[in-house]
């Protein structure tokens, strides 16, 4: 019986496929012999897509009549990122207390008038895949959630009543009061000094004013802000004409619909409440030097301590991001590059880099040494973080100084146009993510008004050359230093040494000599 129906299969196929395309095994079992390229009877005709080199979907902006922007880019798949942004952030805190940013970050997607808590908010979007989350920096604020195409309208829906109706309830103030002392102590005691330092350096290059001004809230305003304080900012910085409604993966049309539904003549919660004058300052950079002596000695205990370290970062002005020179900033900065000493390497990884070649790789005593740029509508900063054992604290500053007199040289060709092709990969992988092309495109528009492609950028880093480098850096040496300093700071060098050391020729510190040490 089995033989039988075996047969018949057998027949079956030959009948299918035809006797050529029939093939018999030793195993006693068949396989029809179809090539791969010729299409399989029976099955309809596949269409692909045609590619031309372009940009399939540009990036599209509607203003709508309340001076709010609507921007989106179009990406295939079925989920997408929507969120708002508005042009808010610590920045903007000189006539208040500092840390409101701070506390609407953790207030956000709380209660509002639709939702009558959190819960109720993640429940919503769970029914469409969805999450949410919040963000500030020192110039702007976004909201974001990421959500099923199908979706749409209840995102932009919550999005709108999560800004423009936060309920700010007592309880909410008092869990984000005791959320934010919690991230206040863990900045302290963590291992990892960056946001710490970050936050110093900022201090130190623009005191007092702008982007100098906290990010994180101080201790002594956790108990100051209050809803009547929230409600006075809100009133004057959350207004359509500084918000973005930016969309990666929805149609436009469909955008623009569900934000004038939602976000078109909407009362906010704080309407009644007379908006303050919104502060326009424009950032000053001063330079200068914050210090805290602190004890890094037990700041990792276990089978593996992390020594106990020092930690300097230096910083000198750089140009905002809407200057043409903000394109060869970046290709210096990744030029420079850097990183921790136990980086797993590879070219790929910075190993080429010149705080890899001249500084890592020749004093191995160094645990950190690290380029960073930050860049603002109206200034910028860029900066050395290094670390090592507190008494080689002036040679590694001395290191960083002639580091930053070196980067006035002419570069190298293959150096170059290696930091020019990183840049572009890093450049063009971080925008394979659906949440980053968001970041990107309500940021550019936010501030801009417009966009600048990938392709375009890519084209103003390959035209970058040498001199580039050399006059921007040449720029950059002209201005004060900003330091940053961290840990046990006995053998510190003088803010004036160090300012001396980057106005000479070979970045030298000045000699000093001691009778006694």
């Amino acid at each position: 019986m089995a033989a039988h129906i075996s047969r018949c299969r057998t027949w079956n196929r030959v009948q299918r496929f035809g006797t050529a395309a029939y093939r018999k095994y030793s195993s006693g079992g068949g396989y029809p012999n179809i090539s791969l390229s010729s299409p399989l009877p029976g099955i309809p005709k596949p269409v692909f897509a045609s590619v031309d080199g372009q940009e399939k979907y540009e990036t599209r902006i509607t203003t709508l009549e309340n001076g709010l922007k609507v921007a989106s880019q179009n990406k295939f798949g079925q989920f997408c990122t929507v969120g708002i942004l508005v042009n808010s952030g610590s920045r903007h805190e000189a006539k208040y207390p500092s840390g409101i940013a701070h506390f609407l970050e953790k207030l956000a997607f709380s209660s509002t008038a639709q939702y009558g808590s959190k819960d109720e908010i993640l429940l919503t979007l769970e029914k469409h895949g969805g999450i949410c989350d919040c963000q500030t920096s020192r110039d702007t604020t976004m909201y974001a959630v990421s959500a099923e195409v199908k979706g749409l309208d209840t995102v932009v829906s919550l999005l709108a009543d999560a800004v423009l109706q936060p309920r700010l309830l007592d309880e909410e103030m008092e869990m984000t009061r005791m959320a934010i002392r919690f991230e206040l102590e863990d900045l302290n005691l963590r291992p990892d000094p960056e946001p710490l330092l970050t936050e110093m350096i900022h201090a130190a290059a623009y005191r007092g004013n702008t982007v100098g001004l906290p990010r994180f809230c101080p201790p002594h305003n956790v108990d100051k802000i209050d809803k009547a304080v929230l409600h006075g900012y809100l009133s004057g910085y959350y207004r359509p004409e500084r918000m973005v409604l930016a969309g990666v993966g929805v149609e436009h049309e469909r955008l623009v619909a569900y934000a004038r539904r939602y976000l078109l003549g909407v009362r906010p919660v704080w309407a009644d409440v007379t908006p303050v004058a919104v502060d326009r300052s424009v950032a000053q950079y001063t330079g200068g030097i914050v210090k805290m002596e602190k004890d890094m000695s037990d700041v990792s205990l276990g089978p593996t301590p992390i020594p106990e370290l020092t930690h300097i970062m230096i910083g000198l002005e750089t140009c905002s991001f809407l200057e043409d020179d903000f394109i060869p900033l970046a290709v210096l900065n990744m030029m420079m590059g850097g990183g921790g000493s136990f980086s797993a390497g590879g070219p790929g990884k910075g190993m080429f880099t010149r705080l890899y070649l001249n500084v890592l790789n020749r004093h191995h005593w160094m645990y950190n040494a690290t380029s960073y740029h930050h860049s603002y509508e109206d200034s910028g900063l860029l900066c050395i973080h290094a670390s090592a054992d507190p008494r080689q604290v002036r040679e590694m500053v001395e290191i960083i100084t002639r580091e930053f007199i070196q980067m006035a040289g002419t570069a190298g060709e293959m150096e170059l146009e290696r930091a020019k092709t990183q840049l572009k990969s890093m450049l063009m992988m971080n925008l394979e993510a659906r949440p980053v092309i968001f970041e990107d495109v309500g940021r550019q528009v936010l501030s801009t008004g417009k966009r600048k492609l990938p392709h375009e950028l890519c084209a103003l880093i390959s035209e970058v050359k040498a001199d580039d480098i050399k006059r921007v850096t040449a720029k950059m040496l002209r201005s004060k230093p900003a330091v940053a300093a961290l840990g046990d700071l006995t053998e510190l060098p003088s803010y004036e040494h160090i300012q001396a050391a980057l106005s000479s020729k070979d970045g030298r510190l000045p000699r000093t000599y001691r009778l006694f040490r």
